[in-house]
Protein backbone atom coordinates (compact mmCIF):
# COMPACT_ATOMS: atom_id res chain seq x y z
CA UNK A 1 0.00 0.00 0.00
CA UNK A 2 1.28 3.45 -0.93
CA UNK A 3 1.49 5.99 1.85
CA UNK A 4 -0.97 8.89 1.54
CA UNK A 5 0.26 12.48 1.25
CA UNK A 6 -2.92 14.40 0.41
CA UNK A 7 -4.18 16.17 3.55
CA UNK A 8 -7.87 15.97 2.63
CA UNK A 9 -7.64 12.22 2.03
CA UNK A 10 -5.57 11.77 5.20
CA UNK A 11 -8.15 13.54 7.37
CA UNK A 12 -11.22 12.02 5.70
CA UNK A 13 -9.75 8.53 5.87
CA UNK A 14 -7.90 8.64 9.20
CA UNK A 15 -10.20 6.08 10.93
CA UNK A 16 -9.03 6.83 14.49
CA UNK A 17 -9.00 3.81 16.78
CA UNK A 18 -8.74 3.95 20.57
CA UNK A 19 -6.59 1.32 22.24
CA UNK A 20 -8.19 0.16 25.50
CA UNK A 21 -4.94 0.45 27.47
CA UNK A 22 -3.52 3.14 29.72
CA UNK A 23 -0.08 4.45 28.74
CA UNK A 24 2.49 6.50 30.64
CA UNK A 25 5.62 8.45 29.75
CA UNK A 26 8.64 7.70 31.91
CA UNK A 27 12.42 7.90 31.66
CA UNK A 28 15.28 5.60 32.59
CA UNK A 29 19.07 5.88 32.67
CA UNK A 30 20.91 3.65 30.26
CA UNK A 31 20.30 2.41 26.75
CA UNK A 32 17.41 -0.01 27.32
CA UNK A 33 14.11 -0.53 29.09
CA UNK A 34 14.14 -2.55 32.32
CA UNK A 35 13.24 -6.24 32.24
CA UNK A 36 9.52 -6.84 31.92
CA UNK A 37 8.87 -3.48 30.26
CA UNK A 38 7.96 -3.48 26.56
CA UNK A 39 7.79 0.15 25.36
CA UNK A 40 5.57 1.13 22.46
CA UNK A 41 7.78 4.21 21.95
CA UNK A 42 11.36 5.02 22.90
CA UNK A 43 13.16 8.33 22.49
CA UNK A 44 16.84 8.71 23.29
CA UNK A 45 17.44 12.10 24.90
CA UNK A 46 20.53 13.59 26.51
CA UNK A 47 18.83 13.28 29.92
CA UNK A 48 17.89 9.60 29.53
CA UNK A 49 15.75 7.15 27.58
CA UNK A 50 12.09 8.16 27.40
CA UNK A 51 9.71 5.22 27.33
CA UNK A 52 6.00 5.10 26.59
CA UNK A 53 4.72 1.96 28.24
CA UNK A 54 1.52 0.43 29.53
CA UNK A 55 0.75 1.76 32.98
CA UNK A 56 0.69 -1.71 34.54
CA UNK A 57 4.24 -2.39 33.30
CA UNK A 58 5.49 0.92 34.71
CA UNK A 59 3.82 0.15 38.04
CA UNK A 60 5.31 -3.36 38.17
CA UNK A 61 8.80 -1.96 37.46
CA UNK A 62 8.30 0.95 39.92
CA UNK A 63 8.90 3.52 37.16
CA UNK A 64 7.78 7.08 37.95
CA UNK A 65 5.29 8.93 35.76
CA UNK A 66 2.97 11.90 36.00
CA UNK A 67 0.74 11.58 32.93
CA UNK A 68 -1.63 8.75 32.04
CA UNK A 69 -2.63 8.68 28.39
CA UNK A 70 -4.98 6.95 26.03
CA UNK A 71 -3.51 5.88 22.70
CA UNK A 72 -5.38 6.65 19.49
CA UNK A 73 -4.01 5.24 16.25
CA UNK A 74 -4.90 6.92 12.97
CA UNK A 75 -5.46 3.95 10.68
CA UNK A 76 -4.71 5.84 7.47
CA UNK A 77 -1.26 4.95 6.08
CA UNK A 78 0.28 8.41 6.25
CA UNK A 79 3.48 9.27 4.45
CA UNK A 80 6.23 10.50 6.71
CA UNK A 81 6.64 13.56 4.47
CA UNK A 82 2.91 14.38 4.40
CA UNK A 83 2.25 18.01 5.33
CA UNK A 84 -0.41 19.18 7.77
CA UNK A 85 -1.86 16.05 9.37
CA UNK A 86 -0.23 16.57 12.76
CA UNK A 87 -1.14 20.26 12.77
CA UNK A 88 -4.76 19.63 11.78
CA UNK A 89 -5.32 16.88 14.34
CA UNK A 90 -3.51 18.65 17.17
CA UNK A 91 -5.28 21.90 16.32
CA UNK A 92 -8.71 20.27 16.45
CA UNK A 93 -7.93 18.68 19.81
CA UNK A 94 -6.45 21.95 21.11
CA UNK A 95 -9.66 23.77 20.14
CA UNK A 96 -11.47 21.26 22.38
CA UNK A 97 -9.00 21.98 25.21
CA UNK A 98 -7.07 18.71 24.88
CA UNK A 99 -3.35 18.09 24.71
CA UNK A 100 -1.96 15.68 22.17
CA UNK A 101 1.44 14.00 21.99
CA UNK A 102 1.94 12.67 18.46
CA UNK A 103 4.34 9.88 17.52
CA UNK A 104 4.79 8.99 13.87
CA UNK A 105 5.34 5.35 13.08
CA UNK A 106 6.30 4.07 9.64
CA UNK A 107 2.68 3.21 8.79
CA UNK A 108 0.52 5.24 11.17
CA UNK A 109 0.42 8.19 13.52
CA UNK A 110 -0.26 7.52 17.20
CA UNK A 111 -1.81 10.16 19.43
CA UNK A 112 -1.40 10.09 23.18
CA UNK A 113 -4.15 12.09 24.86
CA UNK A 114 -5.25 12.45 28.47
CA UNK A 115 -6.71 9.05 29.35
CA UNK A 116 -9.79 10.45 31.08
CA UNK A 117 -10.69 12.35 27.90
CA UNK A 118 -9.69 9.72 25.33
CA UNK A 119 -13.28 8.89 24.31
CA UNK A 120 -13.96 12.59 23.84
CA UNK A 121 -10.79 12.95 21.75
CA UNK A 122 -11.89 10.04 19.58
CA UNK A 123 -15.26 11.73 19.00
CA UNK A 124 -13.52 15.01 18.04
CA UNK A 125 -11.35 13.17 15.51
CA UNK A 126 -14.29 11.27 14.05
CA UNK A 127 -16.18 14.55 13.60
CA UNK A 128 -13.14 16.04 11.85
CA UNK A 129 -12.97 13.04 9.50
CA UNK A 130 -16.70 13.22 8.66
CA UNK A 131 -16.54 16.99 8.13
CA UNK A 132 -13.51 16.65 5.83
CA UNK A 133 -15.18 13.84 3.88
CA UNK A 134 -18.14 16.15 3.27
CA UNK A 135 -20.64 14.57 5.63
CA UNK A 136 -21.34 17.78 7.57
CA UNK A 137 -21.04 18.83 11.22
Amino acid sequence: MTAERDLTRLLAGMRPELDPGRYVFTTVDGPAAPAGVAPVVTVAEDEGLTLVVRQEEADAAALPYAYVAGRITLRVHSALDAVGLTAAVAGELAAAGMSCNVVAGFHHDHLFVEHDRADEALAVLNRLARRTAGFGE
